[in-house]
């Protein structure tokens, strides 16, 4: 029986696709109202490329007085986002136009809420709804967090300490995102297969829920079979635009609560487990989830409900291909798992902690922060406890 719940859906980012559109950044910036700019972006990755020249001539070309703000770290940190803060104030920013991957839209998107909401920001990563936020556009180089049109953020809080934090707040979206495949043909093997994961993970993460919804399964499902179809393309090929090209929609789409349709939250429940390797860690967020999502989906097969086994049998039938048994549905959902982790190793992906780098002896430190973060329970499509966390990082400790 289909159980549709209500939910919300505004999808307003501005979306400019293909080859050169970084180009047109003053003229989108202008466009959204934008006067003065605060360019953000990372390690200078930008800049060997050429990226960062255009972009800059882009804006003098259009007449946009600029301020840099550059240093952003993969799983970004709080104190950059501080530093922005005092930037944005002394300068008078009005627009923040945010050039690299996921983390440094994630850091634009810090400080475009402070400037909006009179220096706060950090409570709305802390579970406080956000009203607003300042603008922040958009020209990502690497197919991974799809910030770029989601209502998300995640930062790392190095100032006390407590590891990961991150929301979806519906006012958090930038108002466009520049799209150019090509720029994502540097990104290293490494990082194009933690992205790819991670672009899977965004509708993993909505496919297990409750909430029963024909399209968004639809959505989810397609979304998720182009993934596992490009994936492995682009590795095999980086400079193929067509597989690039699809990872980078995919990517925003997975993310911006499409494959979402028809159902709300809790979802999941992989994303409470990763956040406590990235996030103390600096492992990539994608590898992360690589090693915890078939071990979660592996733990509902063997103590969910029939409904529940269903589920990641279908899921694995859908997505995988797997071979449907329907005189076994645990067997069926075991054999997706196989081919899910298979195709995770296809992209350079690891499967345990000891892969991951995480050392065995800080297993129960791990499980301890875990429990800890999420107030003892992880909320999603299975509440887990504190045995439930257990097992399933225990059974990826090597």
């Amino acid at each position: 029986m289909k159980k549709f719940t209500n939910f919300s859906f505004n999808l307003y980012t501005d979306i400019l696709f293909g080859k050169g559109t970084e180009t047109e950044a003053a003229s989108l910036v202008k466009k959204h109202g934008g006067t003065k700019v605060l360019l953000v972006y990372g390690g200078g990755s930008i800049k060997k490329t050429g990226l960062y020249d255009r972009v800059v001539k882009s804006l003098k070309d259009g007449g946009l007085p600029f301020v840099e703000l550059g240093g952003v770290q993969p799983n970004p940190r709080r104190t950059l986002v501080e530093k922005g803060i005092k930037i944005a104030k002394d300068e008078k920013i009005d627009f923040f136009l945010a050039v690299g991957g996921g983390s440094t839209i994630d850091t634009a998107k810090g400080i475009a809420l402070a400037i909006a909401n009179n220096g706060e920001y950090w409570k709305f990563y802390n579970k406080t709804p956000a009203p607003k936020m300042a603008k922040v556009g958009t020209i990502h180089t690497i197919s991974a967090a799809g910030s770029e049109t989601s209502r998300s953020s995640v930062l790392v809080d190095d100032i006390d300490g407590t590891g990961k934090h991150g929301f979806l707040w519906e006012p958090c979206r930038p108002v466009f995102a520049i799209m150019n495949p090509e720029l994502t043909y540097s990104v290293s093997a490494y990082q194009t297969g933690s992205g790819t994961a991670d672009i899977l993970a965004h509708s993993v993460m909505r496919y297990f829920v409750q909430a029963d919804s024909y399209l968004g399964d639809e959505y989810a499902e397609a979304t998720m079979r182009t993934v596992v179809k490009y994936g492995p393309l682009v590795l095999a090929k980086p400079n193929d635009y067509e597989g690039r090209a699809e990872l980078m929609l995919a990517g925003s789409f997975s993310h911006n609560d499409l494959t979402g349709i028809g159902r709300s939250a809790p979802f999941g429940g992989e994303h409470g487990l990763e956040e406590q390797l990235s996030g103390h860690y600096d492992t990539a967020h994608g590898a992360g989830l690589s090693v915890v999502m078939p071990s979660w989906l592996q733990y509902i097969a063997d103590h969910g409900t029939p409904d529940q086994v269903a589920r990641v049998a279908k899921f694995g039938i859908k997505v995988f291909g797997a071979d449907p048994d329907p005189a076994d549905i645990k067997a069926t959902a075991d054999d997706g798992l196989r081919r899910f982790r298979a195709w995770l190793k296809s992209i350079g992906m690891p499967l345990t902690l000891k892969e991951l780098g995480v050392p065995k002896a800080d297993l129960q430190a791990v499980i301890d922060r875990c429990v800890k973060a999420q107030g003892g329970t992880i909320q999603g499509y299975v509440d887990l406890g504190k045995d439930a966390i257990t097992a399933i990082f225990t059974a990826v400790a090597e």
